[in-house]
């Protein structure tokens, strides 16, 4: 079966920085595009971008582990959700990781 795990989130202060991982199983993450998404209650979920961050967040994959990672630096409020990647080719998501912007 296919899956996508996400891990790495928490409690970080404003200004902070986090790594997100998406660790993918039952597929090559290489062969097929994966996204990160967030999520806050009562919105609509955004995709998560370098573009829509200015610059703040950035993706990266690592073959060898087949993972997919968000890198989040100069982290705000606003930002506060729960993280999760997607393919959408193959119908599937993770269960998301909840980050969380507070002093």
């Amino acid at each position: 079966q296919m899956h996508l795990v996400e891990s790495g989130g928490g409690l970080v202060q404003p200004g902070g920085s986090l790594r997100l991982s998406c660790a993918a199983s039952g597929f090559t993450l290489n062969m097929y595009a994966v996204a990160w998404f967030r999520q806050v209650p009562g919105k609509e979920r955004e995709v998560v971008s370098s573009a829509n961050t200015g610059g703040r967040f950035t993706t990266s994959r690592d073959s060898a582990k087949n993972t997919l990672y968000l890198s989040m630096n100069n982290l705000r409020p606003e930002d506060t959700a729960l993280y999760y990647c997607t393919s959408e080719s193959l119908g599937i998501s993770g269960r998301g990781t909840q980050v969380t912007v507070s002093s």
